[in-house]
């Protein structure tokens, strides 16, 4: 894992920047060739089952086309969508089928940007590949380091916290150490027509389209009942659900629960998933203990440190927008790994990554199993109606 490469002057490493069309990937390009890398570009075609897909992908390229021609580099494409749908978008349906919320950028990363797109690079003759991901690595002789981006609103290394560490030893990072307006800035300064293009939403291969509508052509819901947790009007139900796969711990919209007899105009919450009775349990109450669950339980951790003397205490966090809390890091006897919170983080959901950190720096990260601490992974509900959330 030694990252050689990275110890010769610029002018000698070859770098494959994967260019998406945006002004991100545009901007490592040019960072990279204004420091004085051989630069080379490469679009992935990573999505084309439907005509939405296949013209957002023609324009992106196009994009990316003009962006290479301005900067004087090559352009290659590829096609991954094999790969990104058996690799990634299958686990994303099995996951939803068995009542998870995964985390398909996390699996992008791994399986198609530092692996499939990493071997073919190799295969073209790169040195190291780059992408534009707000993260910072640090090479040395010995190994590389995972960094949070400088700037905290853009970081990205939570996303890239499941990447091997041989794939990242061989990659760069170039606009880690920039803040989101500066890449603009210095895209719109260089004359890149991409500059102000707007930054691309949503689930990677869903976009901006309904999410819903989008899982209904893959997956078939199963209806059962919508039951208040808690409160005064606990247990009862107040309506039907489409299928518990179009939900997620925590997710306030979308329910379509106003107006229920004898509830408050507060909001409800989807508390937790019994996929044994098809029941979706909700709440008005946001300090509701299924949401702040104090600890949880994960697979098999990927660090990108060598393996910690556990217990561990560092800092963590459970989704992607949610700050890193203080948290004491066990083994648990199944190979995985017991974090229990100083602070409870709010709404653990099974499927999502609990990703480490020590200050700046990414230890690594695991695959939530489940909410709590027990053992089977059982009820996240504290009261009379037992109700599994994995």
């Amino acid at each position: 894992m030694n990252p050689s490469w990275s110890q010769r002057p610029a002018s000698q490493i070859r770098v494959i920047v994967g260019m998406s069309g945006g002004v991100d990937s545009s901007v490592a390009a040019l960072r990279l060739v204004q420091a004085g890398y051989q630069v080379e570009g490469l679009f992935m075609f990573n999505w084309s089952d439907d005509e939405a897909g296949r013209c957002q992908a023609a324009e992106d390229f196009d994009d990316a086309a003009a962006v290479a021609e301005a900067l004087d580099i090559p352009l290659h494409r590829a096609d991954f969508s094999r790969e990104y749908k058996s690799r990634v978008f299958r686990y994303f349906l099995d996951s939803y089928a068995a009542g998870r919320t995964p985390n398909p950028d996390v699996l992008c990363n791994r399986e198609i940007k530092f692996d499939a797109f990493l071997r073919h690079a190799e295969r073209l003759g790169a040195d190291a590949i780059a992408t534009g991901h707000y993260a910072r690595l640090i090479h040395d002789t010995r190994s590389t380091q995972l960094l949070r981006g400088l700037d905290p609103g853009k970081d990205q290394s939570y996303f890239l916290a499941a990447v091997p560490r041989a794939a990242l030893s061989r990659a760069l990072f170039p606009i880690g150490d920039m803040h989101k307006k500066d890449v603009r800035a210095l895209a719109r300064a260089e004359g890149l027509t991409i500059h102000a293009k707007p930054d691309s939403t949503g689930v990677c291969f869903i976009g901006e389209r309904d999410f819903e509508g989008f899982l209904r052509q893959y997956l078939a819901g199963r209806a059962g009942p919508v039951r208040i947790s808690g409160g005064p009007l606990d247990g009862r139900t107040i309506g039907e659900h489409a299928g518990l796969i179009y939900y997620t711990i925590g997710q306030r919209r979308g329910l379509g629960l106003g107006g229920v007899a004898g509830a408050s105009d507060a909001p409800w919450y989807v508390a937790a998933k019994d996929l044994d009775s098809d029941t979706l349990w909700v709440t008005q109450d946001d300090a509701h203990p299924a949401l702040i669950e104090t600890g949880l339980r994960t697979g098999k951790p990927h660090w990108l440190i060598e393996p910690p003397e556990l217990p561990l205490h560092c800092s963590a966090q459970v989704r992607y927008r949610q700050r890193a809390l203080k948290c004491s890091v066990a083994p648990d006897a199944n190979g995985g790994l017991r974090v229990h919170f100083d602070t409870p983080p709010r709404a653990i959901a099974p499927g999502q990554y609990v990703v480490f950190y020590d200050g700046d720096h990414c230890l690594g990260s695991a695959e939530i199993l489940a909410a709590g601490l027990t053992d089977d992974a059982g009820s996240t509900m504290h009261h009379d109606h037992a109700v599994s959330s994995a």
